[in-house]
């Protein structure tokens, strides 16, 4: 019993480094030059949303992935003069798809997150329902509100924990509203009825984002995401049940999926399936994007790293004669496949003046 008392420490200890050493290379795996997360934090410090993340109950666990619910005081967030719509919700905080290009991982950083932590720490948003409620009485319905425009909705959290589906059950409830969902996930098509009932008294699109047909491509590019026939399937699901549907190549990456024989096929197939329209917004490269992207390039794209680096490192945002020319092309490819560039409008069959004269017929 003393020999075996000696050595449970040792073995304990062994043990724990092995199980370190995976986890080590496990990120290297992932984030080949990326920094390594802030392991210890002093949470007194914290403050606002760093200190609600660091405070935040762990709902499940999974291979390196852990999901948290994070309290909120608002689910509406108000965007800046000249975005396409007013306001925006996004369900969860974070991503687990870890697209190498998201733009959105700075929203990791407010919580005093490493940037590698957006797709491994997942933040669930929590009392989603009474909040937007309280929070729908306050702002005009003539404002286009969008689902998913920093994380996805249907990121594999959402299997889980249902918080898009909590919003949308909402929407289904009220009449006159103008909502935008935008997801690179066929777990949409989970929601098809639900977002029928919600087109019927609601004007409603569904955009899916793909950002190329090549699978191994995809796959590089968006680890985690659904391959890119999937969401096509999900296009046509939603396109059949009446939905108003279009695809976005969003981000086009320069001299990777700006081809125009890349883009035509995609666009071919989209109009195939049923999309009714065709988007094409190219790439920009927030800094906290650039701490991933950029050793992605080294890895997969070295050619490529010296022109990104010269024209991101200045600004996130591309300016000059390659955005008009893949303006033309991107018009090109949808004048020849009869797509339009943005949703297509309708009436819904139970808008909101029309009921409001059944119920209030005039004499």
């Amino acid at each position: 019993m003393a020999g075996l008392g000696c050595r449970c420490p040792v073995v304990a200890r062994l043990s724990l480094a092995n199980r370190r050493r995976k986890d080590e290379n496990r990120r290297m795996l992932l984030f080949a030059s990326s920094p390594e997360p802030e392991l210890s934090l002093n949470k007194n410090r914290l403050v606002g949303i760093a200190k609600l993340a660091a405070q935040s109950e762990v709902l499940e666990s999974k291979r390196a992935v852990k999901y948290f619910e994070i309290p909120v005081r608002s689910l509406l967030n108000r965007t800046k003069p000249g975005m396409p719509f007013q306001w925006t919700i996004n369900p969860y905080r974070g991503c687990e798809f870890g697209c190498k290009y998201c733009y959105a991982r700075y929203t990791h950083e407010f919580m005093e997150k490493d940037a590698a932590a957006f797709e491994d720490q997942i933040y669930a948003k929590a009392r989603v329902v009474e909040i937007l409620e309280r929070e729908l009485v306050k702002i005009d319905k003539r404002e286009l509100i969008a689902i998913g425009t920093a994380t996805d909705p249907y990121q594999p959290a959402e299997r889980r924990f249902m918080r898009t589906r909590s919003i949308l059950e909402v929407f289904a409830r009220r009449r006159g509203w103008h909502l935008s969902i935008t997801t690179k996930s066929d777990l949409v098509g989970r929601d098809v009825d639900l977002l029928r009932e919600i087109a019927r008294s609601n004007l409603l699109d569904v955009n899916i984002t793909i950002t190329t047909l090549k699978t191994n491509l995809a796959r590089m590019l968006e680890p985690r995401a659904p391959r890119p026939d999937l969401r096509l399937a999900a296009v046509q699901k939603l396109a059949d049940a009446g939905i108003v549907v279009g695809v976005f190549p969003n981000p086009i990456l320069p001299l990777i999926t700006d081809r125009e024989k890349d883009l035509d096929r995609l666009a071919a197939a989209a109009k195939r399936a049923g999309a009714q329209y065709f988007g094409g917004g190219v790439l920009f490269l927030m800094p906290s994007a650039q701490k991933i992207f950029f050793p992605f390039l080294r890895e997969r794209f070295p050619r490529l790293v010296r022109r990104y680096q010269e024209r991101y490192t200045r600004s996130p945002y591309l300016r000059g004669a390659y955005l008009d020319t893949l303006r033309e092309r991107l018009r090109k490819i949808r004048a020849r496949h009869g797509l339009a560039s943005t949703p297509v409008e309708y009436r819904p069959d139970l808008w909101e003046d029309e009921r409001q004269q059944e119920l209030f017929p005039e004499e």
